[in-house]
């Protein structure tokens, strides 16, 4: 297992690549499709260099966490020159960070729970963080709709992470059915691989 601190310089090294691929607006189109329901307090988990900015609307109040201190000077640089959002950001592992419960009406995770080491228990967190009504947003990548796909994935998984850290192989639809939401959208593009998911917390 990779530990934290490795993790954190492996994003770090990537930061300019996730910076450009902001500025080359990457899958904005689904990123459209799913953010332009965020509304009120935002807590965006693994927000990298901020490529989820140009697609929320100027009135939200947003909260945005990352572990990598590269990707949050992005972040804030491209807020800073761009988009002028209201927004707090939280330099932090989401798998040790401590949030107010039942405070945000929006949660969003996009392309981050491939590289949490307890997803699980991620998913169990952002449904705590939620208010109760709200609504969490995902866009995440996983195993493919076909055997194919699901066998190329499994064999390059290892190296995938210890390169990029994130797992190309793990099943998204499955680890939110049975997280503690309801799912009540989902559509997968990419040859299943990429999964678009409007969810709320179950009733506790």
């Amino acid at each position: 297992m990779v530990d934290v601190g490795k993790r954190i310089r492996i994003f770090d090294k990537q930061a300019e690549t996730y910076e450009k691929k902001r500025m080359k607006q990457e899958l904005g189109h689904l990123r459209r499709r799913l953010l332009h329901s965020a509304q009120g307090h935002v807590l965006e988990l693994g927000v990298g260099a901020g490529a989820n900015f140009p697609y929320y609307r100027n009135d939200v109040e947003l909260t945005a966490v990352d572990f990598s201190p590269a990707m949050m000077n992005k972040a804030r640089a491209a807020n800073d020159r761009f988009y002028g959002l209201r927004i707090t950001f939280i330099e932090g592992d989401v798998e040790r960070l401590s949030l107010p419960e039942r405070s945000y009406d929006t949660v969003v995770s996009t392309l981050s729970l491939c590289a949490y080491r307890n997803p699980e228990q991620v998913l169990r967190l952002m449904s705590r963080w939620c208010k109760p009504g709200g609504q969490v947003l995902m866009m995440e990548h996983g195993l493919g709709a076909n055997k194919a796909v699901r066998f190329v994935q499994n064999m390059l998984d290892p190296l995938a992470y210890r390169i990029v850290g994130c797992h190309q192989n793990r099943d998204i639809l499955d680890l939110v059915q049975s997280s503690p939401f309801i799912i009540e959208r989902a559509e997968r593009h990419m040859l299943g691989m990429l999964h678009l998911l409007w969810c709320r917390p179950a009733a506790t």
